[in-house]
């Protein structure tokens, strides 16, 4: 529960960092001012799987709410095809006014975020719910790399150790890539027993 909530603060406090994209002005938005419906979109579904999130791992809640829980994932599911797709394209343009590997960082990023949650639901479908927990820990492990690559560049660039363009896409892989490696490792070791 700890966990959770956490969560639901540092998706708070990440968010609240947000809100001057939603002034929908040039000054604000930068190189976003002509995509800047696909990046509210973008925002809006992100924050929405963030939050759904938490709900479909919460096993007493799951069990008593069945239906419940796969509308929220339905939900979750909806909230990442649009918020991905929205980043893809960012990726592929706005992405490279800051330079390739950013861009390159963030269209693998984005790949990697939809094809997990796609094998989620499928598994879900095919009613092998092992699997699908597996996966929906994946899908939701990238969607919180997202926050947690967003406050290490915050911090770091706040103590002057590099420049956003240095060090952007080596913490955005960092910020999916370390915990799927990690979980893959839990889930091995597992096994074994």
């Amino acid at each position: 529960m700890i966990f959770w909530i956490f969560v639901f603060v540092i998706t708070h406090y990440f968010m609240r960092g947000a809100d001057h994209f939603l002034e929908m002005t040039k000054d604000a938005l930068g190189k976003y001012f002509n995509l800047r419906w696909l990046l509210i979109a973008h925002i809006t579904g992100g924050g929405g799987a963030l939050v759904l999130g938490p709900l479909q791992f919460w096993d007493r809640f799951r069990t008593r709410f069945i239906k419940l829980h796969r509308w929220i994932g339905v939900g979750y599911l909806l909230a990442i095809l649009v918020s991905s797709s929205c980043a893809l394209v960012l990726s592929f343009t706005t992405a490279y006014k800051v330079n390739w590997a950013y861009a390159f960082s963030l269209q693998v990023w984005v790949s990697v975020w939809i094809i997990s949650t796609i094998i989620a639901y499928r598994a879900a479908l095919q009613k092998k719910f092992i699997l699908h927990k597996e996966w929906m820990t994946r899908s939701y492990m990238v969607t919180l790399a997202f926050i947690v690559s967003g406050l290490t560049l915050k911090y770091l660039l706040s103590i002057g150790f590099g420049t956003f363009e240095d060090l952007s896409p080596s913490l955005f892989w960092m910020g999916w890539s370390v915990p799927l490696y990690v979980y893959q490792v839990i889930l091995g070791l597992k096994a074994k027993k």
